[in-house]
């Protein structure tokens, strides 16, 4: 049995599960506690299946395991992707006692997540994230869904898993951009709540990027332990959670218009926090050296710092219209009032949002999308 690195609790009463984190965990950590009946349906991608599908049923013993596997990409976290989720369940006669395993990245979380929120109106289900942006942010809260041709993440449910389990080995086996766009969601917790997080970053951060097994797991510690931290005080974004969101209103804006496919979700939030650094600044509440200190890192990280090219102002401000913050019409940003503390508004003056826009949208401040 491998060793267990990091363990945390989300603390939702009776709800509340925990999150584990360690190397060469899939296959040994044992998932039967969390598996109430004998049916267990596996959702995974055709990327992911062949390196992890086979090793997960060794968390499984004595269980009847089916398998779903979607395809890979942003672009089909859509309702049709969705039912083959249902189409596997059906077919294979799985009952209210039947417990989900997403395991995969983001879209797989949130997709499995959702099919098992409305699956015979809610079943368990268990969460495996194998990419870094998954297991530091969307496979710990709760938040499933699937996006819409007009907006992202529109559609969905709170549902939370029975457990987490993260083990860093799957790591090894992703993409440098795909690592590079978790690195941009281990940032935000940094910026938005975790001060000395952000100087925990400013020493360490090349050693997480070098894949330090030490450096790995504090950084997903303890991003994990912010998001559960933040969870437990608003679970379902009556306020506080939506600090969570930093850099997303811009970010959902660029995949929104990108069609999905183009930008990594991580590359989007990356420049939609350098603007909210930005926009922060305009509003006197952050420092030009604070402004370069968040560019510095995300540009250590390898992620862009420009939206797409073509992408105007007024693309922006129409597709940021639709963004699930909003409320009675008025468009709700995060943004920092100091580099460790997030502040949600919705009283930025449109001249001054339109600078923010149009700085970025000229080209004119450093290196675009590769």
């Amino acid at each position: 049995m491998p060793e267990i690195v990091k363990r945390l609790d989300l603390d939702l009463g009776e709800r509340s599960y925990p999150i584990v984190i360690g190397q060469g965990l899939l296959g040994h950590f044992d998932l039967t506690p969390w598996v109430r009946g004998n049916q267990v349906l596996v959702v995974t991608n055709e990327t992911v299946a062949p390196l992890y599908l086979e090793s997960l049923l060794g968390s499984l013993p004595g269980k009847a395991v089916d398998s779903v596997v979607l395809p890979d990409g942003e672009r089909y976290k859509n309702w049709q992707t969705l039912n083959l989720i249902f189409d596997g369940l059906l077919s294979n006669r799985h009952t209210r006692k039947t417990t989900l395993v997403a395991l995969g990245g983001g879209v797989v979380g949130d997709m499995t997540g959702f099919a098992a929120a409305c699956y015979q109106r809610g079943v368990d289900f268990i969460q495996i994230p194998t990419t870094l942006l998954s297991q530091v942010d969307s496979s710990v809260g709760g938040k499933t869904g699937i996006n819409h041709s007009l907006g992202k993440n529109m559609i969905g449910a709170f549902h939370q898993p029975g457990v987490v389990l993260i083990d860093t080995d799957t790591l090894k086996s992703l993409p440098p951009r795909e690592f590079a766009a978790g690195l941009a969601e281990v940032i935000k917790y940094g910026l938005i709540r975790e001060p000395a997080f952000l100087r925990w970053l400013d020493e360490h951060l090349d050693d997480v990027v070098a894949l330090d097994p030490l450096a790995l797991s504090e950084a997903i510690y303890r991003s994990c332990a912010c998001k559960a931290e933040v969870v437990a005080l608003d679970e379902r974004e009556g306020g506080l959670r939506a600090i969570l969101n930093l850099g997303h209103t811009f970010g959902h804006a660029i995949e929104t218009h990108t069609g999905y496919s183009e930008w990594l979700h991580g590359e989007a939030v990356a420049v939609g926090m350098l603007m909210a650094a930005d926009l922060s600044a305009r509003l006197g509440w952050l420092s030009a050296e604070d402004v370069s200190r968040v560019q510095a890192l995300l540009q250590r990280s390898a992620l862009p710092l420009l939206p797409p090219k073509g992408m105007m102002p007024d693309d922006f401000l129409r597709l940021m219209a639709v963004d699930k913050k909003n409320v009675d019409g008025r468009l709700r940003l995060v943004l920092m009032r100091t580099l460790g503390r997030a502040e949600i508004t919705d009283d930025v003056a449109q001249v001054v949002l339109r600078q923010t826009l149009e700085s970025f949208c000229s080209h004119e401040r450093g290196s675009s999308h590769n």
